[in-house]
């Protein structure tokens, strides 16, 4: 019965996590966004609360080596990194739609230039032989998917999770099913 439970239990999870990112992809986006954020944060304010730390104990005395260069001692560096990781985590948390936007801009315009560069590569060939129209079908596909990128950011960042969403779907029916023949065959052997 314990295996019946387990099974069940997370075929119930990844039934309620499909639906879920089926029906609020633009909000798990959102929220993956925020925690993403606050794990830049957190290691960057444990950066600077060291540095502070290790100024605040730095002993003046420094230990030279022979060409007079500080080997330790003194006072610390500014944790430069730290301080991007804040800066960005931030970002991240307090304006998640806005990064998603701009990286969904981004990787749209990197796709029509993929799509460009291929145009201009059949087109160059075609100067050498002759090139069939299905060669062009591939480039024009790209270029639409970088179209609809740029017109729908939103959207084109959430259809990841829609189709994550129906997998956990499947698997939590699959899981149910394959749960009661794994309870009914056990039982039966049981039984003989």
């Amino acid at each position: 019965m314990k295996i019946l439970q387990s099974s069940i239990f997370r075929a119930i999870c990844a039934i309620i996590i499909g639906i879920l990112l089926i029906k609020y992809p633009d909000k798990t986006i959102t929220g993956i966004t925020i925690c993403i954020g606050i794990l830049f944060i957190l290691p960057g304010v444990f950066s600077v609360a060291t540095y502070l730390s290790t100024r605040k104990n730095a002993r003046p005395e420094q230990l030279l080596d022979a060409n007079g260069k500080i080997i330790s001692g003194g006072n610390p560096s500014l944790p430069i990194a730290g301080l991007g990781s804040i800066i960005l985590g931030l970002f991240l948390t307090l304006m998640p739609d806005t990064f998603v936007s701009l990286l969904m801009y981004l990787l749209g315009a990197i796709i029509i230039l993929g799509a460009i560069n291929q145009f201009i590569m059949l087109v160059n060939l075609k100067k050498i032989s002759d090139i069939s129209w299905a060669f062009y079908l591939a480039p024009s596909i790209i270029l639409l998917t970088g179209l609809f990128v740029l017109i729908y950011p939103i959207e084109s960042a959430s259809l990841p999770l829609i189709i994550i969403g129906c997998c956990c779907i499947v698997y939590g029916v699959s899981e149910c099913i394959n749960a009661y023949k794994d309870y009914k065959l056990r039982k039966e052997n049981i039984s003989l």
